[in-house]
């Protein structure tokens, strides 16, 4: 296949299809490492280019999985979880930090005094640039990002108090209902809005999926018994992995 052009397919189709074929035969089996980038290249005598382009295929077809800073491995099969947005009242108290079901761990990474975009101001109630502590999370299954946050909290709330930082202090980690209890404010309710999106570049490499997948996004922000924004965040969870799921409860008969 050298010379990229038999059948009239594109040589990342071919490479796809040659890659493909390895695994079905169990060359490859599931978990294990594909070579390099290069090696692969050097092997079917085509660029990196075209080899991240057959890759990506695999990827979005589930057949492959990036490891940030490791390669790119066979995936194996997929099993969809539930992904439970509504706590069940027997369960633990809500933190409105991991999702509620979520049995995995999670990484952060906060950073004070960043000014608020324009739109993250206006979902705070506040002017754009106004300072906020900005949280990126990364929510990990078997050691692997499963799904990505970043949460914004205005600076006017919480800074110069122990629990400035969501992953810092005191109240660490302990979510954002006991975190501004201790600063004698109730978290009321939060609001979400999920809607579909496909993910970028960086995202589908934090991922292990191709870029262009699909995704969901979940704007949420919580809010005080006044209607304060407190917080907002975005969730981006990716679509092959997760069913979301409401569970609402409903009045009771005749009231």
């Amino acid at each position: 296949m050298a010379d990229g052009s038999s059948g009239g397919h594109a040589p990342y189709l071919q490479v796809a299809a040659e890659i493909r074929s390895r695994i079905a035969v169990g060359t490859w089996a599931p978990g294990d490492r594909l070579p390099s980038r290069g090696e692969l290249g050097a092997e079917f005598g085509v660029g990196e280019n075209v080899i991240r382009r057959a890759q990506e295929l695999l990827i979005s077809q589930g057949l492959l999985e990036g490891r940030a800073g490791s390669g790119t491995y066979v995936r194996a099969p997929l099993q969809r979880r539930p992904l439970q947005r509504t706590p069940p009242a027997d369960g633990p108290a809500y933190s409105g930090l991991a999702p509620a079901g979520f049995t995995g761990t999670w990484e952060a990474d906060s950073t004070a005094k960043v000014e608020a975009p324009p739109e993250i101001a206006a979902r705070l109630a506040v002017e754009a640039g106004g300072l906020c502590v900005r949280t990126v999370y990364e929510f990990l299954a078997a050691r692997q990002p499963v799904m990505l946050a970043t949460s914004w909290e205005p600076m006017a709330i919480t800074g110069g108090t122990v629990v400035v930082l969501p992953e810092g202090g005191p109240l660490a980690g302990r979510g954002i209902v006991a975190r501004m209890a201790h600063l004698g404010i109730t978290v009321a309710r939060v609001a979400e809005r999920p809607r579909p999106v496909h993910v970028d570049r960086d995202q589908g490499h934090l991922l292990g999926i191709a870029t262009g997948s699909q995704a969901t996004l979940i704007e949420r922000t919580h809010y005080d018994t006044g209607g304060r924004p407190l917080e907002t965040a975005d969730i981006l969870i990716p679509a092959d992995r997760w069913d979301l799921t409401y569970d609402i409860a409903l009045p009771a008969s005749g009231t």
